[in-house]
């Protein structure tokens, strides 16, 4: 590979890979699946900090592998299933089957036991969600609001996951990174790296494009954090249309558009300094998951974050932050 490529070529890692097993979920056992109320077993408070929606501003030819749920290895109740049927393939999905008055979350413990929380929408659509842990035993929970941050765990299973492919869960759609293969952001992604064969300038490309063409949603940004905006998710396809978005944006965008290409990408949410930040994982064949560096300038990697790169491409500061990994701290991937 020639240095100048080299000099080009973004990565990013944080995380360690994650060793890969054949095999799919294996069930362990269902718990309150059916049950129809509250109980003193079942009732526990949710922490809504994690749903903090990130708002920092500064500081080849490849099939998408689409989740399905045909129903092989499900727990059901009244309100919701769960379908972990293709558990080996890094994801499990959820949908309501009667909706409530009510708030629903979707809790995941994996081997690492990170708490990952998730709503769920009351639309009857099968929603995707990662088991972003890799291989170990995984309990996944459905709660159904009391009152406030009160919720009842209404349905639940645990089971043993075997990945048939380390990175599935970090190519595949999910509910924070959502597309498919007739999605704007895949046909965006496959223009921009047409005759690209290599991943790094084809990650170059895309990275490129994100920090040159969307701009930072001030409006937006002061919303959500007002609460008008709560439990807001990136839609990819129109962040794309409409060109602007908050960092949350910035990475589900360019972490779906890598995905497509094949390119395993993990969308990371933590902490930038003090503040709740989103950013991005990439996996290369020659480098594997490098930790805490992206870019080579021809004398030292950098972290890649595409919002603080957009936002702060010309302040020395902020490009002196982007570059310190230990100014980044990771709390959850998706």
């Amino acid at each position: 590979m020639s240095r100048k490529v080299r000099q080009t070529a973004i990565l990013l890692a944080i995380l360690v890979t994650i060793t890969a097993v054949p095999g799919c979920g294996r069930p362990g056992t269902a718990v309150g699946a059916g049950t129809d109320a509250p109980t003193s077993e079942n009732i526990g408070f949710f922490d809504f900090s994690a749903e903090l929606v990130p708002l920092a501003a500064t500081p080849i030819t490849f099939t998408i592998p689409m989740p399905t749920a045909p129903g092989k290895q499900v727990s059901t109740n009244r309100t919701s299933t769960i379908d972990f049927s293709n558990a080996c393939e890094g994801y499990v999905m959820i949908r309501v089957l009667k909706s409530t008055a009510q708030q629903l979350r979707v809790r995941i413990v994996g081997p690492s036991e990170v708490i990952y929380q998730y709503r769920l929408d009351q639309n009857g659509q099968w929603e995707v969600f990662p088991l972003s842990d890799g291989n170990g035993s995984y309990t996944i929970a459905v709660w159904e609001q009391i009152e406030g941050s009160r919720f009842a765990q209404i349905n639940s299973v645990t089971f043993d996951v075997a990945l048939r492919d380390e990175f599935a869960p970090f190519l595949r759609p999910n509910q924070f990174v959502n597309f498919s293969k007739d999605s704007s952001v895949v046909s965006k992604a496959t223009e921009l790296t047409r005759g690209l064969k290599e991943a790094y300038p084809r990650v170059e490309a895309i990275y490129n494009f994100v920090i040159n063409n969307i701009t930072y949603d001030r409006v937006f940004a002061e919303e959500v954090q007002q609460g008008m905006h709560s439990g807001y998710v990136p839609d990819v396809d129109a962040v794309l249309a409409r060109g602007k978005g908050i960092c949350f944006d910035y990475a589900a965008l360019m972490t779906a558009m890598l995905r497509s290409l094949g390119i395993p990408t993990r969308l990371v949410i933590g902490y930038a300094g003090e503040q709740l930040h989103a950013w991005i994982d990439v996996y290369s064949d020659a480098e594997g998951w490098i930790n805490n560096i992206i870019h080579f300038d021809g004398n030292d990697w950098n972290l890649m974050d595409p919002t603080f790169a957009a936002t702060g491409s010309q302040s020395t500061e902020v490009m002196r932050f982007i570059g310190d990994g230990t100014n980044y701290s990771p709390r959850f991937l998706h």
